[in-house]
């Protein structure tokens, strides 16, 4: 099989050029650092391109197929944009990732609304917006959106999230499918829902089942066991109700490769084995072939992006640790602290130049446990290097804070030697321009 996007620590285009500085997109990562400041996020183009064609080819030979984005990895408008100009539709879990891709111009009959605690306003508005299927988590939000639904005189399509009691090997809180979980109903609980739909919901439409089993998967025999539950499932309920469900929603979770002992499968290995598990299943349980809905997130963006740091002071522990402190950390990526998430770096100013030492790169960020490496080989370093961070597009601008009152980080968009500014850096004013004082405290305002 073919390498895909997802098993590339560094973005497609990363280049050391002609001043001896690392550049992607065609643009060297010291001159935009200069530019739009530090800490900054950039994103590949050509790499968010690359990878979502790979999925297109990847699956081309199954015709039932439509590919959602999993908006909670990175959602902005012209990353929405370039995903759905790719053929993408887009899963959503708030209602400010279905307002984003709205904005975006996204098609959204292409667009599903997941989650396990929507809220009116929420629910009102992909209403509203004519968000094409919603999955249903529990009991409560099925009589909800019955009632929203029925207010508008619309019936909704919908599928039913379900747990099909698989465990991945990742870390406990990315894992998603076990039954132990806050996501979707136990399969001993469908029939109940089936039954409520049938005799009571008039509003809502069941199309068929949802599962996402986990994040940062590199195993594949769970995406063969997850498919051949999904059919067995929408053909138990076929046979027993006299219904006609024909969509499986498989979720995502493919990983990407942070460090070089990462080995994430590929889109093509991933595709292979479901569309193998889906012919094999189909024939099994005597059923048609599904229509399957797939939702990567992390390997459509991760990879494209990076992350640029300015190098400041340092600290040398008798007898343990050389510290180097960047002027980022857990505010703008939270995944090492939460996750233990490991990252590849390299100095963009000094790619070529062999490494020396052993480091521990920290954040700034008024914390122990605010480390953005454990332990790195870089080359000697000096105040003001920049460090450029890989596999940084997924997750962390979206988890990023305004922790310790610090503004939040620009993001620009590379290609062919062009930078574009795609989301502004946050001002002082910005930070507090939500504040409000009460009146009777205003006398002791300046």
């Amino acid at each position: 099989m073919p390498n895909s996007t997802n098993q590339f620590i560094r973005p497609l285009t990363t280049k050391i050029n002609d001043n001896g500085n690392l550049s992607i997109g065609g643009c060297d990562l010291t001159e935009l650092a200069d530019k739009y400041g530090t800490p900054l996020y950039v994103i590949d183009e050509h790499t968010l391109r690359s990878i979502c064609r790979d999925y297109k080819k990847a699956f081309s030979g199954y015709e039932k197929i439509n590919m959602l984005y999993a908006s909670k990895a990175l959602c902005s408008l012209a990353t929405s944009k370039i995903i759905s100009d790719e053929g993408f539709g887009f899963d959503v879990v708030s209602g400010g990732e279905i307002y984003t891709v709205y904005k975006a111009g996204s098609d959204m009959k292409k667009v599903l609304f997941n989650g396990n605690n929507k809220s009116v306003d929420e629910i009102n508005l992909a209403l509203k917006l004519g968000v094409g299927r919603f999955s249903v988590d529990n009991f409560f939000e099925l009589s909800l959106l019955n009632v929203l639904a029925q207010s508008r005189n619309k019936t909704v399509d919908i599928l039913l999230r379900v747990t099909p009691g698989i465990e991945c090997h990742t870390h406990e809180y990315i894992q998603t499918g076990n039954l132990d979980s806050k996501f979707g109903f136990d399969l001993s609980q469908t029939d109940r829902a089936v039954d409520l739909i049938v005799t009571a919901y008039k509003n809502l439409n069941l199309r068929g089942v949802h599962a996402h089993i986990g994040s940062q998967i590199f195993e594949t025999k769970v995406f063969e066991d997850e498919v051949d539950i999904l059919i067995g499932e929408i053909t138990r309920i076929n046979n027993k109700y006299g219904l006609n469900l024909d969509e499986i929603n498989l979720g995502g979770g493919l990983g990407v490769k942070y460090i070089e002992s990462d080995n994430p499968p590929s889109t093509f290995d991933i595709a292979e084995i479901i569309i193998n598990t889906i012919n094999k299943s189909a024939e099994k349980y005597k059923t048609e072939l599904p229509t399957i809905y797939i939702e990567p997130g992390r390997s459509i963006i991760s990879t494209a992006g990076v992350t640029l740091y300015t190098m400041g002071t340092s600290k040398q522990v008798p007898n343990g640790k050389k510290y180097f402190a960047v002027d980022g950390g857990m505010a703008d990526n939270a995944r090492p602290a939460m996750y233990q998430a490991e990252y590849s770096a390299v100095l963009a100013n000094k790619p070529e130049i062999p490494t020396s030492q052993n480091v521990t790169i920290a954040g700034r960020f008024c914390e122990s446990g605010d480390i953005l490496i454990k332990s790195i080989s870089l080359p000697e370093i000096d105040e003001g290097d920049i460090l450029c961070v890989f596999n940084t597009g997924a997750y962390n601008y979206s988890m990023a804070s305004n922790y310790n009152r610090i503004e939040k980080s620009a993001m620009v968009l590379v290609n062919n030697s062009q930078s574009d500014i795609i989301i502004y850096r946050e001002s002082l004013d910005d930070l507090i321009s939500h504040d409000v004082v009460p009146d009777r405290l205003r006398d002791n305002v300046e």
